[in-house]
């Protein structure tokens, strides 16, 4: 395994920039050319409603190739690999070391030609969130943080502020069971992890509330948000936990707003 420093970062390896290189590379060469270009062929459906393009599998490939490349030891958890392999999910909790890839988040947003998607990478040390990487090649946009050192928005530190006293939080999910439960206080989610994270931090949305949390979703922006001042767990307080599959996961401006959200959520009784 590479070395690690005492806080868990990678002190070998991959530099948070070269990582980000990494992905930029790859969108521009890869995800890009296919942005409103794909062929019918291109496309298929993995499973009722879950598109897949030939993006999302070159993509994967080659961001996956390069960590194990510069990290030998590490499992590399991509979205397409465990929909051909679930038992990858195990190696990935019990590993010591490892990777989240996303290569296209929001392939239905991308298909349809929207540029609300994102490619995506996290790594994990120890059980924890280390480094995070969002690049939106059609927003120009690149988000990224370290543990402890806060989040970044193309090299600028940005931090969010918390939701001023006295004013109700407006929040986004995907979750049309949620947003008929709290009717005018909730929107539709962006429909990308990729985006509706960062969109947090710069203030579009106070909180989020998903139902799924699927790692390599989830693990990127939790992190980009936590370091921005933010707060992501589950309705019951728990931290979030990049490990699990445990559904329900509430991210918010700040501390105190994750709470009265975290109280609605598990008083509307649609997340376990």
């Amino acid at each position: 395994m590479s070395g690690l420093s005492r806080d868990g970062l990678s002190n070998d390896g991959l530099s948070s920039e070269q990582v980000l290189t990494l992905l930029q590379d790859v969108a521009a060469e890869i995800i890009t050319p296919r942005f409103r270009a794909l062929a019918e062929h291109h496309v298929s459906e993995k499973a009722p409603g879950s598109l897949v393009t030939i993006a999302d599998h070159e993509a994967e490939v080659a961001i996956t190739d390069a960590l194990r490349t510069a990290y030998p030891e590490a499992v590399v958890l991509g979205e397409e690999a465990y929909e051909a392999d679930h038992s990858i999910l195990a190696d990935y909790a019990a590993a010591e070391h490892a990777f989240t890839v996303d290569p296209v988040d929001g392939t239905r947003n991308f298909v349809h030609g929207s540029a609300d998607h994102a490619v995506m990478v996290a790594e994990i040390v120890g059980g924890r969130t280390s480094r995070a990487w969002i690049w939106q090649p059609e927003h120009g946009v690149a988000w990224t943080a370290e543990r402890g050192a806060g989040t970044l928005r193309n090299g600028e530190r940005h931090h969010r502020r918390p939701v001023p006293s006295g004013t109700q939080a407006s929040g986004a999910s995907s979750m049309k069971s949620l947003r008929r439960h709290l009717g005018g206080r909730v929107r539709p989610s962006w429909f990308c992890c990729g985006v509706d994270y960062p969109r947090l931090v710069e203030g579009r949305t106070d909180f989020l509330v998903y139902k799924k949390s699927f790692p390599w979703d989830h693990a990127p922006g939790s992190l980009i948000v936590a370091e921005a001042g933010g707060r992501v767990g589950y309705p019951d307080g728990a931290d979030y936990d990049p490990r699990s599959l445990r559904p329900g996961i509430v991210a918010a401006a700040d501390p105190t707003t994750y709470e009265a959200v975290s109280a609605l959520v598990l008083d509307s009784g649609l997340v376990p």
